[in-house]
């Protein structure tokens, strides 16, 4: 399928700058400095230092062979001349699928959308494109042509989110056109991402200019590339996780792993369960509805990121769980806000759910049901299942009944036999809830998954390990020998909240550790092999103890980009090294 969206008619005039031009003086006064490009960096000099010198921008676009690509492509070669243009004159070219089509074109909306953010009077509200500019630099085309090869509209663990884009400008001057091939729609918006950020704002032409040559091709490192976000601690607003999607979508972190209740809230609207948020929420107006989920999972995936759900179960249940005992189905959760909490769980407010109550399996599949329809397609699905406190089992006389009657036993073993027949249900339950499609499931590492018991519910087929540990644990070697597929998150070098109240686990992390940390090399020190098959990728987890809408972007960003200025190279945790 052929087509094209066009912002407004394009003409045929057009002005180029060479990297050596001096500062045009037509609407900016010029200034008294300029940048020049010195073994890769920007350097800044007096305007009377040579009449090579340019503006910040455009030096930044153009200097060091990659420009400021970010994260770092397979391969880049970024030219050293721009072309001005005007937003209003980007054009987009598609070939395409049916089904991608209609998904490339809201992308291309986002990317005219962070072109036109680029003027600092169009964020500020004032009327961005009023001039004067020469008839040239209003006549400028950019031209985005991009194929997409395959169908694929859903993002999945084997999708291809390779890319090529090349910049060409033509020998008249009058059109740039740059030209994308993509296996699928999620390499094409991956190339979308990259076009933008050879695009910035010339200061003293007070138009956008866009460098007139650059190869790039790239591919991800890691499958999952994600970032944690829990909204049960504190509630995050839907806008604050709009605006933390764009913020991985600019870095290609595809997957926003969205921790949504535990035992402090259960902030999630269901349909048929609506006590839950009714007795879970903070309150009335701190919930999320099934139709802002669906329109969020939408808005993420125009942007190259898959919504995660977690239910994290058996233990992190508590607020919200309270209601079946008037509904005659008997505690579905137990130890629920029970004192004093380091008897019965990790952190307060305490709450497990009854594995002695049938009611509890009947509740559980409800949600999982609910919860694939809301956040459909679902290909993954999180089960939580970490940090069980037996004593608060051992100490409910319910379950410690249950327990002796059906012949279990009461000693620590017997509680980890049950606890891992609880996820055997709970997976049957989610299978039960897809209908058929295939859906991943994925656990925390825990108590059931330390060496001797992972063998215990554990096959290496039916779930995928998320590593919240230390590099060090070796837990990862026996897991990764038995077959298992994993995420690393470990706590040493990726959980955000650090250093802020968590002292648990240690100092704040810098960025410097963060992209220092390497999944490869933590398998190769733990087994003598990378186990590329098996390490899917790296998540950064930002729990929300200490963060809310007011801190979350600022303690995030630091991590996704580095301090301003800075562009780590190499790095294992989300990019591939350079070429």
């Amino acid at each position: 399928m052929q087509g094209t969206v066009r912002v407004a008619l394009v003409a045929v005039v057009v002005v180029t700058l060479d990297y050596h031009c001096t500062a045009a003086t037509d609407s900016k006064m010029p200034a008294p400095w300029g940048w020049r490009c010195e073994d890769g960096r920007c350097v800044k000099h007096a305007a009377a230092g040579g009449s090579d010198l340019v503006p910040l921008n455009q030096c930044k676009l153009t200097c060091g062979g990659a420009g400021v690509l970010w994260p770092l492509p397979t391969s880049a070669s970024v030219g050293r001349r721009v072309s001005l243009f005007l937003p209003h004159n980007a054009a987009l070219r598609p070939m395409c699928p049916a089904q991608v089509c209609p998904l490339l074109q809201e992308a291309f909306l986002v990317f005219h959308d962070a072109l036109q953010r680029y003027h600092p009077d169009y964020t500020s509200g004032e009327a961005p494109w009023v001039g004067p500019w020469d008839a040239a630099t209003e006549a400028h085309a950019l031209v985005v042509a991009v194929t997409v090869e395959g169908a694929q509209a859903h993002l999945t663990l084997n999708t291809d989110e390779s890319y090529s884009l090349s910049v060409n400008t033509s020998a008249d001057g009058a059109v740039t056109t740059a030209t994308i091939v993509a296996p699928t729609f999620f390499g094409a918006r991956h190339a979308l991402e990259t076009l933008a950020q050879l695009v910035d704002y010339h200061e003293t032409r007070d138009a956008l200019m866009v460098v007139q040559t650059a190869a790039v091709t790239d591919a991800p490192a890691f499958a999952y590339r994600g970032l944690l976000v829990d909204t049960s601690r504190n509630f995050v607003t839907v806008a604050a996780l709009r605006r933390t999607v764009d913020a991985m979508a600019a870095s290609k972190l595809n997957t926003l792993h969205w921790h949504i209740t535990d035992s402090h809230s259960f902030p999630l609207a269901l349909h048929s369960l609506p006590n839950m948020a009714y007795y879970g929420a903070y309150s009335a107006r701190q919930v999320y509805t099934p139709a802002q989920v669906r329109d969020l999972v939408q808005y993420a995936r125009v942007r190259g990121v898959r919504v995660l759900p977690e239910l994290d179960a058996p233990a992190h249940v508590g607020n919200g769980w309270q209601w079946a005992e008037e509904e005659g189905l008997g505690r579905l959760a137990v130890c629920v806000n029970q004192a004093p909490f380091l008897q019965y769980c990790l952190q307060p407010p305490c709450g497990q759910l009854n594995i002695a109550n049938p009611a509890t399996y009947r509740v559980l599949g409800q949600i999982y049901e609910e919860l694939l329809d809301i956040f459909a397609p679902v290909e993954i699905f999180h089960f939580g299942g970490d940090e069980v406190n037996l004593n608060c089992w051992n100490s409910t006389q319910e379950i410690n009944s249950w327990m002796t009657a059906n012949g279990h036993g009461v000693d620590e073993e017997a509680y980890y036999r049950q606890w891992a027949v609880f996820q055997g249900k709970a997976l049957q339950l989610l299978q039960k809830a897809a209908k058929g499609r295939k859906v991943e499931g994925v656990l925390w590492t825990s108590e059931l998954t330390k060496p001797g018991r992972l063998n215990l519910s554990h096959n290496s087929s039916q779930y995928i390990i998320q590593i919240w540990s230390t590099q060090d644990d070796p837990v990862i070697g026996e897991m990764l020998a038995m077959g298992h597929r994993v995420v690393f998150s470990n706590r040493d070098a990726w959980y955000l909240d650090c250093g802020v109240g968590n002292f648990w686990c240690g100092a704040y992390k810098g960025w410097q550790k963060v992209y220092d940390n390497n999944p490869h090399s933590i398998a190769q020190q733990a087994t003598g092999s990378t186990h590329a098959d098996l390490i899917l990728g790296g998540e950064v987890a930002m729990w929300m103890e200490f963060a809310d809408d007011n801190n979350m972007d600022a303690k995030e960003g630091v991590r996704r980009r580095g301090p301003a200025g800075t562009k780590p190279r190499g790095t294992a945790s989300f990019l591939p090294p350079p070429s």
